[in-house]
């Protein structure tokens, strides 16, 4: 794992279920990525009072939900994620700029023995396997471990980790890392520096990929002088 400056990667969340901020006990399981942020903005500004009682709920109504589609499918991003279990909650998660937003829920939940359980969900109803490098923990992750977590971890139909590896996804068609450098955002409701790090990497991923274009170039340009 590459560690960038100014960033403690040593840092660890006292408890998954224990609210160190007005805006992470209202944040932390609200699905919809729209709603967050302009929840998010609210709080900010102190306007938090002017926010509909329905929209700060963890889950929106139904008919709430397509009337959101309706205006734009990208306001539906994170709102058909699976209700959270008992003693569950999100402790990061990956925003896709993709038509509908897609978004992947890194989840932990308290089991009865007092391990932590780790798993990750998204909108799709189970087509998608994920395949965790770690279930269990007896208390919560380092933001280098959860960072570790995100690099080892893997989605069947993605090649790489769960960090670039939807950039790559879309790169293997559109070639052109530029592009996507902002095609994917993780973010943490429990981990403010993990966002630092993942955009460190990003920028990575795009200096790695205008490398090997150049990298192609010359050697088209080899080839083409031998014969």
């Amino acid at each position: 794992m590459k560690r960038y400056p100014d960033i403690d990667y040593s840092y660890r969340p006292v408890s998954y279920w224990h609210d160190e901020t007005p805006a992470q006990a209202i944040l932390k399981n609200i699905k919809g990525d729209f709603r967050r942020e302009e929840i998010r903005k609210a709080l900010a500004k102190g306007e938090l009072e002017e926010i509909p009682q329905e929209i700060l709920r963890d889950t929106i109504s139904e008919n709430l939900r397509k009337a959101t589609g309706r205006i734009h499918p990208r306001f539906m991003g994170g709102e058909y994620l699976p209700d959270y279990r008992e003693d569950e909650v999100e402790i990061a998660r990956i925003s896709l700029a993709s038509t509908t937003n897609d978004i992947i829920s890194i989840r932990a939940r308290r089991g009865r023995t007092g391990l932590i359980r780790y798993s990750i969900a998204d909108e799709y109803n189970g087509d998608f396997t994920y395949v965790l490098s770690r279930k269990t923990s007896r208390q919560p992750l380092t933001l280098c471990q959860l960072v570790s977590f995100l690099e080892d971890s893997s989605q069947n139909e993605v090649p790489g980790d769960l960090i670039t590896g939807y950039n790559d996804l879309n790169n293997d068609w559109l070639d052109d890392p530029d592009s996507l450098r902002h095609f994917t955002r993780i973010s943490s409701e429990f981990y403010p520096q993990l966002r630092a790090h993942c955009e460190h990497a990003f920028d990575d991923w795009v200096e790695a990929g205008r490398k090997k274009e150049e990298e192609d170039e010359d050697q088209l340009v080899e080839e083409k002088e031998v014969c």
